[in-house]
Formats: structure tokens, C-alpha cells, sequence
């Protein structure tokens, strides 16, 4: 619908101007539901990208703790057996075997514990910046429409 001149509008009748109101809203509010749409597909490849990310980090983070676990591993039994062959002159090998194990335990507990905390700040696995973003279009939305 076109802008009319004044002079047109007061030539119709009020029947005629309520149906161009009404389709004017129609039309207004069609608009406003694929805006809505259009939006919330721009929110949901935003999400995907996020969670992408985020995954992409996390893969390339636990394959290098993997590593450098098997590495380590490696080297705790070099040091393992070595520590016991050290104890063997003292005492008998079982003996210097189980001082040794209990050792390794204890160090074992504080760095359980350590890393339990860790991994409890890492937070959910969600897309926060894309949440955030999908609330303040709803709070703009609802002060629009108030």
C-alpha cells in the first residue's frame, strides 16, 4: 500500500480505511515474524559456530594431555623402578616396592583433588555468548511490543 494523499483519504469510507488498516497491520505483522525467523536462524549458526569452537579447543587440548600423560607414564615407571633399586640396599625389594607405592599414592591424592576442581570451573558445554545475545533480543522485543 502506497502513501495517499489527504484529499483521498477523506473520500473514502470508513469501511475501506479500517481494511487498509488491517492489512496494513497484516502485512507489518508477517514482516515482523520473519524478521523473527531470519534472526533466530542467525542465533542458531552463531550457537553452532560457538559449540564448534569450543569443541575444536577442547579435542586439541585433551589430545595433548593424552600425550603428555602417556609420556609421563613412561617416566614414572623409569623413576619408579629406579627409586626402588635405590631403596633395595636398605632393605628387602618387596619392602622398598611398597614404600615406594605409598608414595606415589600420596602424591596422587592432592593431585586428584587439584584437578577435580579444575575441570569443575570449566563450566557447561553451552554457547553463553549466543544465550546472552538471544535474551537481549527477547528483552528488546518485549520493550517493542509494550
Amino acid at each position: 500500500m502506497t502513501i495517499v494523499e489527504s484529499d483521498e483519504l477523506r473520500h473514502r469510507s470508513t469501511v475501506q480505511l479500517f481494511r487498509d488498516l488491517t492489512q496494513q497491520a497484516t502485512t507489518l505483522a508477517h514482516q515482523e515474524i520473519e524478521l523473527v525467523r531470519l534472526e533466530f536462524g542467525e542465533n542458531v549458526e552463531r550457537a553452532k559456530a560457538e559449540m564448534a569452537e569450543k569443541g575444536k579447543t577442547a579435542g586439541i587440548a585433551v589430545a595433548v594431555l593424552i600425550a603428555a600423560g602417556v609420556a609421563a607414564l613412561l617416566a614414572l615407571g623409569a623413576l619408579t623402578a629406579t627409586l626402588i633399586l635405590v631403596l633395595d640396599d636398605a632393605m628387602p625389594t618387596w619392602t622398598a616396592a611398597l614404600v615406594v607405592t605409598a608414595m606415589w599414592g600420596v602424591l596422587a591424592i592432592p593431585l586428584a583433588l587439584y584437578g577435580r576442581r579444575k575441570i569443575g570451573e570449566i563450566g557447561p558445554p553451552v554457547p553463553e555468548r549466543t544465550i546472552e545475545e538471544v535474551k537481549e533480543d527477547v528483552t528488546w522485543l518485549k520493550n517493542q511490543m509494550s
